[in-house]
């Protein structure tokens, strides 16, 4: 059945017969400590999935020495029990039983959860999302290695094992609806049994993983056991010390893997390549699969102890409704090109019907109009979605993603404040979110608040070691709060960046700074260099750089919470600094007594909190930021709000925002 009849059919059964609507699969949230899986295959299924990932997890902070692993980037898992609904959710080419989709918000991985190991087809990108996380940048080989040596991993129900052939393909009997096993391609083993080895100095400097299919996988399989190598001979300590000589000294190769590892090249070349050789469970391995009947199971690598069973993983079980399950997976498919105009017609349906409504729908339908420079539709959808869900954490986080989004480009952003407010939801619910401290710094800093940015960033460059964009935003903080030693180091670091929209911008602010530090605002230029003008313009995509609020030092207001005018404000091009309104942004929950619009558009609210009332001021009502409400009304009265204002000197104070609870 296509996804929109589906949809439509669950719908129809959804409002019109309770009794029908038991009989169709029952949807589950499964929340681990880490991990949160959402399914239809039944608790066992679902517990068992988020206990994978939990082990994963465990196994890969053992493997590089990490006493905590961060995830960066929040991740929610869907699980299907059919094959064929699994189909109908993945790319038409998808093969394997997990797709693993990235996103500027969150992660999402997809599993048929009909494959009793599906799991395994998430190994190799989501230990590159935990090294990108936690572990500082590096070179492609190790990347590529350590991801090949991490998809090896399997389970038994008392050990781990790691280290096979991750390119194996074991003959297994094919399940209903899972693609079998192909045979044909060439494993690692088979690879590197051939004598054309890539020389290993060329493999230390590539770049990349080479364009050609030929080389890609010879490169694939020399870094998998480079990276075998390496740990099992225990010399992970030797390659940080590597890295630290070419990444961050500079050294040549030669001279830096013979300062690390105490050997040269060649020799490191030869190690390798004899240890290859002496790792009998590979090549038995590969025998043992050509035979017409293969044992169950390879011949294991490296076995170790679980890091706990699946039984130990401690999970909390709540039903999850039809409608948001559909929503959910519909929000899941806008992130696929060719899935993404059918899902936006099915969350329409969704969120055009009384009782299929959901916070979900709302916001799934105002990132796709983030993605299209659509704010005004976005703020609208997200309007909707707080009504239903105030507290829910993808919707904050939406909301600040499209106030983000408006100042692309030299525009105004809108709604600073209620922004800041909401990545504090957002961090609160997940505290090792990485871009969302990113977002949250670079508010502060258009906002007025360099110190304050600059500790934020500090947060976002720790949960994101490897962003250049983030290390840069920091650098320009530190510079706007006048720590200059601080902040050019990093833009020494940073000009020489392979990114050249990063380099670009990290050579113009060096080359602005002696001019910022004695007039206090960069100079101005006509015609900014054309690669620096992208990243240092208003931008705020991933790989763009917001524009700069300028030098200001707020140190008077440093432990003030988010000193920022919640009025539009403009990320000019030029990198001169606007004028901020200083005065610490208060948030307030109290009661709205009455409205006295008496001099429009002007409007006087009364606000009373415990014993204390407050005149809070709004110079025009019809531009005030309101929230849970469609336009403003003078005829308010004796309604819960929460308000934004700045307090004033003689009492009461001027109004960023309002929200209506």
């Amino acid at each position: 059945m296509p996804v929109f009849q589906r949809i439509c059919f669950a719908v129809l059964v959804f409002c019109s017969s309770p009794g029908a609507f038991a009989a169709e699969p029952q949807w589950l949230r499964i929340s681990s400590d880490h991990f949160i899986v959402i399914t239809d295959a039944g608790q066992k299924k679902g517990h068992e999935i988020a206990a994978r990932f939990e082990q994963m997890r465990a196994v890969f902070a053992d493997l590089l020495s990490r006493k905590q692993v961060h995830l960066g980037e929040p991740i929610e898992i869907i699980a299907v029990a059919s094959p064929d609904k699994y189909a109908q959710l993945v790319p038409s080419d998808e093969k394997s039983p997990g797709v693993f989709l990235s996103g500027e918000d969150r992660i999402f991985i997809v599993l048929n959860a009909a494959d009793p190991d599906c799991w395994r087809a998430i190994e190799n990108p989501i230990a590159h999302y935990f090294l990108n996380f936690n572990y500082p940048p590096t070179q492609p080989w190790f990347d590529e290695g350590i991801a090949q040596y991490f998809s090896s991993l399997t389970f038994t129900p008392l050990k781990t094992e790691l280290g096979g052939d991750p390119e194996l393909k074991w003959p297994t009997a094919p399940m209903p609806g899972v693609s079998a096993k192909n045979t044909a391609e060439k494993s690692f083993t088979e690879i590197l049994n051939q004598p054309n080895w890539i020389n290993l100095a060329d493999l230390l400097q590539a770049r990349n993983s080479y364009a050609d299919n030929d080389r890609r996988t010879q490169f694939y399989a020399q870094s998998w056991i480079l990276v075998h190598y390496l740990i099992n001979k225990d010399k992970l300590s030797e390659t940080g010390a590597y890295f630290g000589l070419v990444e961050l000294q500079k050294v040549p190769v030669e001279q830096a893997v013979q300062q690390a590892f105490g050997m040269s090249v060649a020799q490191l070349d030869q190690a390798v390549k004899d240890y290859f050789h002496s790792l009998k469970p590979l090549s038995a391995a590969l025998e043992a699969a050509r035979r017409p009947n293969p044992p169950a199971t390879p011949p294991p690598v490296n076995e170790s102890s679980l890091p706990f069973s699946v039984d130990d993983v401690s999970v909390t079980t709540n039903q999850f409704p039809l409608a948001e399950a559909m929503a959910l997976i519909d929000e899941m498919e806008l992130r696929i090109p060719e899935r993404r105009e059918p899902a936006s017609q099915e969350l329409e349906k969704l969120a055009s019907g009384g009782r299929t409504e959901t916070a979900v729908a709302d916001r799934a339908l105002a990132w796709a109009h983030i993605q299209k420079g659509e704010t005004k539709d976005a703020f609208e959808e997200l309007s909707d979605a707080l009504q239903i869900n105030a507290s829910d954490a993808w919707t904050r986080f939406e909301l600040a993603l499209a106030s983000y989004h408006s100042g692309e480009k030299g525009a105004r952003i809108q709604g600073l404040a209620n922004m800041m407010e909401s990545l504090h939801i957002v961090i609160d619910r997940y505290p090792e979110f990485a871009e969302a401290y990113n977002m949250l710094g670079w508010a502060r800093l258009a906002g007025g608040g360099p110190n304050a940015a600059t500790e934020t960033f500090k947060v976002a460059v720790q949960l994101g070691p490897r962003s250049e964009l983030y290390q840069l935003r920091l650098a320009e903080a530190e510079m706007g709060a006048k720590k200059w030693d601080d902040g050019s180091m990093i833009l020494e670091r940073l000009q020489a960046s392979a990114d050249p929209q990063i380099a670009a911008a990290a050579k113009k602010d060096l080359h602005d700074l002696p001019y910022l530090k004695k007039f206090g605002i960069p100079p101005q230029e006509e015609a900014p260099p054309k690669e620096a003008a992208k990243v240092s313009a208003a931008g705020p995509e991933k790989d763009a750089v917001p524009g700069k609020a300028g030098p200001k030092d707020d140190s008077e207001n440093k432990d003030n919470e988010d000193s920022s005018d919640d009025s539009e404000i403009t990320v000019r091009q030029n990198p001169l600094a606007p004028q901020i309104d200083k005065r610490p942004v208060q948030f307030l929950k109290a009661k709205l007594l009455s409205v006295d619009c008496s001099q429009p558009p002007a409007a006087v609210l009364l606000i009373s909190k415990g014993t204390q009332t407050l005149k809070l001021r709004a110079p025009d009502y019809n531009t005030l930021v309101l929230m849970g409400a469609d336009k403003f009304s003078c005829d308010w009265k004796d309604l819960p709000v929460s308000v934004n204002y700045r307090a004033s000197a003689k009492g009461g104070g001027d109004l960023v925002s309002v929200e209506l609870r």
